[in-house]
């Protein structure tokens, strides 16, 4: 297992689509842990293999509590249904470091997708499970969180980071 580099914006492979995943192996299996290995290094609920430069359609997730770690894995994940009421939750992103804003999502969603194994797996979820479904499941659509904001409070958090990255490229 190894902790890989997460990218973060701006850079323009964060809005690429992610490719299908054709079977679960080994060679994904490997993947998903090393993104789970980076998402805890990193402090982060939610990683998407774009994230770290892999355009496949994967996700890691856990919100599960510091002591009772809970990993979950989707392959190809796809909502099915999203509930009309909306929860409003603060989101960051690891990809966008230092960044959060209340982001409006459908409170529930059923989600189907191929676990860690490759069997096919139906979820319904809600709260913050949903949420980060939904933030993850942008990723591989190459939107971010802040593109959901007003454009002057976007390109402020984008001239931010882009200056942050040209400093720490000085140091």
């Amino acid at each position: 297992m190894a902790v890989k580099t997460i990218i973060t914006e701006p850079n323009k492979l964060l809005r690429q689509i992610s490719k299908p995943v054709e079977s679960v192996g080994k060679e994904e299996q490997q993947l998903m842990s090393d993104m789970l290995d980076t998402m805890y290094e990193a402090n982060g609920i939610g990683l998407a293999a774009i994230q770290i430069g892999i355009p496949k359609r994967i996700i890691v997730m856990d919100i599960g509590k510091e002591e009772k770690k809970e990993p979950r894995y989707f392959v190809n994940p796809v909502i099915m249904n999203k509930d009309s009421i909306k929860n409003t939750h603060e989101e960051g992103c690891l990809s966008v470091p230092d960044q959060f804003a209340e982001i409006d999502r459908p409170s529930k969603c059923e989600v189907e997708y191929l676990d860690y194994n490759g069997k096919k797996q139906l979820l319904k979820a809600d709260g913050l499970l949903a949420t980060c479904i939904q933030h993850e499941m942008d990723h591989l659509e190459g939107i971010l969180f802040i593109d959901y904001l007003s454009k002057l409070k976007k390109s402020m958090i984008i001239k931010k980071l882009s200056k942050l990255k040209s400093n720490t490229a000085i140091l």
